[in-house]
């Protein structure tokens, strides 16, 4: 734990230098959007001033870090709200539709994974196989689009985007708006969780404890869940880890093509308006994300996995 622990006390620094080199690297001038077009040399001097863009870069690194530890994320250029606040408001989009999305993917990637190396020899197996490699193929905003067009405009099962303005206060109609983003999500994400599933189960049946306990009398469902499950549970969990990480991040793409005030729009509207404040906001945030969740599956994968642990115990030993 004290290792994995200052391993990502480490990994979140390096990534707070390389974003805050990537920030000043990018092309444009932040005092730019702070001024309207025709602005003076001497009112661009005075806007980098007050954002102090014209300090040496060791010294806006250390105000700038110190910022982003103690979670002022400063304000917006285009609407002076605080950043925080407007990263706080998507993200009540942003995260129920990832996780959502995710448990979705694990209930039905679990068991279809299971079934297509149980039966990989059926038909029934095979086209489980072959929807998992379609739902690969497939780019996703091409799937959000067939789903619009299938059960918002024809059936009008469902709207074809937006969230309601008063967000949750109505869980009914905000689980409605987001029916066919998670199931977007859901189609993609678990045709790629299938074959790692696959993979790992094919491993555990074919390995000699589930034989021996065959050979005892254990039915092949009781042998598969009591011995079965826990193994092969353990190198897909950090696939789990990546997984709900990419979908974290790659949510702006679902929620452009549902128009879904999520993090991922703030982030488009943001480059797209020189909002300098609004995009470190929200690529720290998705760094440390990302960071977070690797480090949890880490621990998880040690917890479901004794023989790891006993090999760090050796290795320290």
């Amino acid at each position: 734990m004290l290792r994995r622990s200052l391993l990502l006390v480490l990994s979140l620094a390096v990534a707070a230098v390389v974003l805050f080199a990537l920030l000043r690297i990018l092309p444009g001038d932040p005092a730019n959007a702070l001024l309207s077009v025709g602005a003076t040399p001497e009112q661009i001097a005075a806007a980098r001033h007050e954002l102090g863009s014209d300090r040496p870069l060791p010294e806006q690194f250390a105000v700038w870090a110190c910022s982003m530890a103690t979670l002022d994320l400063g304000r917006s250029f285009v609407s002076s709200l605080p950043v925080a606040a407007e990263v706080a408001g998507r993200l009540a989009v942003t995260v129920p539709l990832t996780l959502l999305s995710f448990l979705l993917s694990v209930l039905i990637a679990v068991p279809a994974g299971f079934v297509t190396a149980l039966r990989r020899n059926t038909w029934y197996g095979t086209l489980l196989s072959g929807l998992g490699q379609l739902g690969l193929a497939v780019p996703v905003f091409w799937i959000g689009m067939l789903l619009i067009t299938v059960f918002a405009l024809r059936l009008r099962w469902l709207p074809a985007g937006g969230f309601p303005a008063g967000d949750w206060s109505d869980p009914a109609a905000a689980l409605t708006s987001l029916a066919l983003p998670m199931l977007t999500i859901t189609l993609v994400m678990s045709a790629s969780l299938i074959r790692y599933v696959h993979s790992a189960a094919i491993d555990v049946l074919d390995a000699g404890y589930l034989r021996t306990a065959r050979a005892l009398g254990s039915p092949l469902a009781g042998a598969v869940w009591r011995h079965g499950l826990r193994n092969a549970a353990g190198p897909v969990i950090p696939i789990l880890g990546v997984e709900l990480a990419t979908t974290f991040l790659g949510a702006v793409v679902v929620e452009n093509v549902f128009a879904l005030p999520g993090l991922g729009s703030l982030l488009v509207k943001a480059f797209a308006q020189h909002d300098w404040p609004v995009i470190q906001g929200v690529l720290v945030l998705s760094t440390c994300a990302v960071l977070a969740i690797g480090f949890v599956a880490d621990l998880v994968q040690r917890l479901v996995d004794p023989r790891l642990r006993r090999t760090v115990t050796g290795a320290a030993a």
